[in-house]
């Protein structure tokens, strides 16, 4: 056998692995396995969540598992160590099942997402961004980004500091895909190097202003009083696209005909004078 098909063999037996676990504890929290060829035979290391549902009581289903990787994936011997995941709000592969599960239950994507990305941010994580894409409302298909904090999108910092996710939910206007990632620390820190520093004292009015999810969250949540209230006190800093944004949250959600009706007022307001 080639050296070539001695690596696309191996990548399809780890991904085959992938899924048996993944079908086998769904509750467990497993993110992922290492396979180590030893003199002794193979060693399987399984990372999970909540590694006590894998072990079992006593370690009793850790023979199982042996009995079915030597059947059914011809493993010699394999010795089994499934290890805890210390902070598992920066795995991306825990956050995007969490995402994925809460909206199969029927949450609402915009308020899981946000609390995830809060949630991961407080752990320590320099930062993160989470895709929500498929019909999340309406007969169209689009993408939501849900983002804060530092993040490389490209090149070796990227590859290496960046962990990512993909897990698709299940729902009855059609599958959506959450796609999470996570940069746990900068390239800056790691290496020494030093962050461009933003002057606040240059800032021109309303240009350091942003319509955050947490923000359209505490609008869409409030009173129809308060809302309008909180709108009119960032109204000067907004336009037409942000009006909209609110409009899709309380569309989402609430469906308030008196605050639906004021946001598209405000939207035509600006249309026309454009």
């Amino acid at each position: 056998m080639t050296l070539e098909k001695q690596f696309v063999e191996k990548g399809i037996k780890k991904n085959q692995l992938e899924d048996f676990f993944e079908r086998e504890y769904p509750r467990a929290g497993y993110t992922g396995c290492d396979i180590q060829r030893t003199p002794m035979g193979v060693k399987i290391t399984i990372y999970a969540d909540k590694p006590g549902l894998i072990i079992g009581r006593g370690g009793g289903r850790i023979n199982e598992i042996t009995e079915k990787l030597e059947k059914d994936f011809g493993f010699e011997d394999p010795q089994i160590d499934v290890q805890e995941i210390e902070k598992p709000e920066l795995d991306a592969s825990i956050m995007a099942k969490e995402i994925k599960n809460a909206i199969e239950n029927g949450a609402n994507y915009r308020r899981v997402a946000s609390g995830v990305l809060r949630s991961i941010i407080q752990r320590g994580a320099a930062g993160a961004e989470i895709s929500i894409s498929g019909k999340l409302s309406g007969a169209r298909g689009r993408t939501e980004r849900f983002q804060d904090g530092y993040m490389k999108s490209c090149g070796e910092p990227a590859k290496r500091l960046v962990d990512k996710a993909v897990k698709h939910a299940k729902t009855l206007p059609g599958t959506i895909g959450v796609k999470v990632k996570i940069m746990e620390s900068k390239p800056e820190e790691e290496f020494g190097g030093t962050e461009e520093k933003v002057e606040v004292g240059d800032e021109k009015e309303g240009k350091g202003f942003e319509l955050t999810e947490e923000k359209i969250n505490e609008i869409v949540d409030s009173s129809i009083s308060d809302a309008k209230k909180s709108i009119e006190e960032v109204e000067k800093n907004l336009g037409i696209e942000e009006y909209k944004k609110i409009l899709d949250y309380e569309m989402d959600d609430k469906k308030r005909k008196g605050m639906m009706k004021f946001l598209k007022k405000k939207i035509d307001g600006l249309e026309e004078s454009d």
